[in-house]
């Protein structure tokens, strides 16, 4: 009797360790939440006061009065501020600069993945390191040969010329992604469809490309969230009227004509981040499966 009370009481000791144990993890994870999420809170409410209230309030309180100004003037642009023009053509700028991008990106990338992992021949595993390598050469590096070969182009200063660079820089990463991924496809698919007269385009597009929504939700994100979020591509290689929403948020932000407006400069960051916010609220949880879905192999 009394080993059994022993035993009863160990094991009630055992279960409430674990379950403070985990509390004190939740209590540490909601603190580092919190810790990351301030500055969005504050860049939100921030966004919805106005300037009489952001100079006598507090960063951190809520607005007393909502007003969605900061908003308008953000995204039309208000003479009477500090600029006369707002981030609504930047942003469709960015919109038909990264579609396409992340379309041609992501489609040559499968095309790469697909033979250097599937269809082997001479030298395919030098010119996949080749590719490899040119995923870390730097941004710096490859501005004043690019922008030669824009100018030679006729395509300097334009959004094609843009989606160019995007679509050079970013092959390297989507090569890597795909064929990480096409390496754990069984071999034999290919051998069987060889066999019923199947021929490369065939194989791809009726065999691969159906298997392989996961590493394109992976490369769809990271090539948005690459080309979106780009500055330094998009302030070298860009002129009036075809610069991205990166490149106009920064001027609005760093405007030092009249009365520094925070409300504006807020919304504006916001307005600039919320499409690569909703692609990872919407699509997050598959980015980690496609990600781990070519870690068995290869």
């Amino acid at each position: 009797m009394m080993a059994d009370l022993s035993l009863n009481q160990s094991a009630s000791e055992a279960n409430f360790g674990k379950i403070a144990l985990r509390w004190l993890l939740y209590a540490l994870l909601g603190l580092f939440a919190l810790y990351y999420l301030l500055p969005l809170f504050v860049m939100v409410t921030t966004s919805l006061k106005s300037l009489e209230e952001i100079r006598t309030g507090s960063l951190v309180t809520l607005p007393r009065e909502v007003t969605f100004d900061a908003w308008k003037t953000a995204w039309s642009g208000a003479c009477t501020g500090i600029q006369c023009e707002g981030l609504r053509p930047y942003f469709w700028n960015s919109v038909l600069l990264a579609v396409p991008a992340v379309f041609l990106s992501t489609l040559i990338g499968a095309l790469n993945g697909y033979v250097v992992a599937q269809w082997k021949f001479k030298g395919a595993n030098l010119i996949f390191s080749l590719m490899l390598f040119g995923c870390f050469i730097p941004f710096q590096v490859v501005l004043l040969p690019m922008a030669r070969m824009l100018g030679l182009m006729g395509i300097a200063g334009t959004i094609p010329g843009l989606i160019f660079v995007h679509v050079i820089y970013g092959i390297g990463f989507t090569t890597l992604f795909f064929r990480n991924y096409y390496v754990t496809i069984p071999s034999e698919l290919v051998k069987a469809a060889k066999v019923d007269g199947a021929n490369f385009f065939r194989i791809f597009w009726s065999i691969f490309l159906p298997l392989s929504l996961p590493i394109i939700v992976v490369t769809v994100i990271w090539q948005f969230t690459q080309i979106w979020n780009d500055f330094l591509f998009g302030v070298s290689f860009s002129q009036a009227g075809t610069q991205p929403i990166t490149v106009a948020l920064n001027n609005i932000v760093n405007s030092t004509t009249g009365v520094k407006e925070y409300n504006v400069d807020m919304a504006a960051a916001i307005i600039a981040a919320l499409p690569t916010l909703f692609v990872y609220v919407v699509a997050g949880k598959y980015f980690i499966r496609g990600l781990t879905a070519g870690s068995v192999k290869g």
